[in-house]
C-alpha cells in the first residue's frame, strides 16, 4: 500500500487563498491534521471530516506534522498509531511542549495490537484516545467536543437564532458569521470569542471571562492569547465590518461597541 506521502495530492492555488483569507472574507472550515501512514485511512477520515464540515491535511511523521503546524490554523490532530510505528506519542508530546499549538486537541486512533501505546500517549498529553475501529460519529462528535463547535442539526432555541450588532451579524447553527453582507473567515476560537462579545454589546469582559467563553476547561490559556485572537477579530472586520469595533479597555479587557443611534 502507498504511503500517504506517495500519493498525488491535488495543487491548491496558494496565493489566492490567502488573499482572501487576509480579505477575511472567505469561509473556513476547522482545519485537523491528520498524520498517519496509511493513504486509505487518511482518505477515509478526510471524507468523514469533509461531510460535516471540516477540511483536513495530512502529515506521513513527525517533521511533516511540525511543519503543517508551523505553515497552518491547524484546529486539531489525529493521530493514527499503528503497531509498527510510535511516532504518534512523539507528535503528541512535540505539540504539547510548544506554547503555540500546546492548546490543539489531539486525538489519538489507535490499531488492534498496538494497544501498548496507551501508556506512552497518556504521558505524552493525548486529549483523547480510541482504539481502531471506532464509528465516524464518535470521532466527529470528539472534535465537535473538543473545538466546542454545535453539533449539525441542533434545534435548541438558542442555536437557531441569530445575534446582531449594526451590520455585524452572527448565525449560530450555520457558524456563520457576516458584515454588511459578506462572509468572514474566522475559526473556532474567533468564533466563540466573537459569540461572546455579540451577546452583550458594550459590555467590557475581561480576559478571564473570554477564556472561560472560547477555551474548554482543562486547558491553561494566557492573557497574551486572548489578544493574539482578538486581533485576528479586528482583522476580519476591518476588511469586512470597517463600522464593528472591538474596544481595547486599558487593565480591563474587550468590549464590542454599540453602533451608533
Amino acid at each position: 500500500m502507498p504511503g500517504v506521502e506517495d500519493m498525488p495530492w491535488p495543487a491548491y492555488p496558494t496565493g489566492a487563498v490567502e488573499a482572501d483569507l487576509l480579505l477575511g472574507v472567505a469561509p473556513m472550515k476547522p482545519l485537523v491534521l491528520i498524520c498517519s501512514q496509511d493513504a486509505e485511512l487518511y482518505l477515509f477520515l478526510s471524507h468523514i471530516l469533509g461531510v460535516d464540515g471540516f477540511t483536513s491535511e495530512p502529515a506521513g511523521g513527525v517533521k511533516e506534522a511540525i511543519a503543517a503546524a508551523d505553515e497552518r490554523e491547524l484546529q486539531a490532530v489525529v493521530l493514527d498509531c499503528g503497531p509498527a510505528s510510535a511516532t504518534g506519542s512523539t507528535i503528541c508530546a512535540t505539540f504539547k511542549s510548544e506554547p503555540r499549538t500546546g492548546g490543539l486537541p489531539v486525538i489519538a486512533l489507535i490499531a488492534p495490537g498496538a494497544e501498548n501505546q496507551h501508556l506512552d500517549l497518556l504521558k505524552a498529553g493525548i486529549d483523547e484516545s480510541f482504539v481502531r475501529p471506532i464509528a465516524p460519529a464518535t470521532l466527529l462528535d470528539c472534535l465537535r467536543t473538543k473545538l466546542a463547535l454545535p453539533k449539525p442539526g441542533s434545534n435548541g432555541a438558542e442555536n437557531g437564532s441569530w445575534l446582531c450588532c449594526g451590520g455585524l451579524e452572527m448565525k449560530l447553527d450555520a457558524y456563520r458569521v457576516r458584515g454588511n453582507g459578506h462572509d468572514i473567515h474566522l475559526g473556532p476560537l474567533e468564533f466563540n470569542l466573537l459569540r461572546h462579545l455579540l451577546e452583550a454589546p458594550g459590555k467590557v469582559f475581561s480576559r478571564d471571562e473570554l477564556i472561560d467563553a472560547a477555551w474548554p476547561n482543562n486547558i491553561h490559556i494566557g492573557a497574551r492569547t486572548v489578544d493574539v485572537h482578538i486581533s485576528r477579530i479586528r482583522k476580519a472586520l476591518k476588511a469586512a465590518s470597517p463600522d464593528s469595533v472591538i474596544r481595547t479597555v486599558r487593565s480591563a479587557g474587550y468590549s464590542l461597541e454599540k453602533p451608533d443611534g
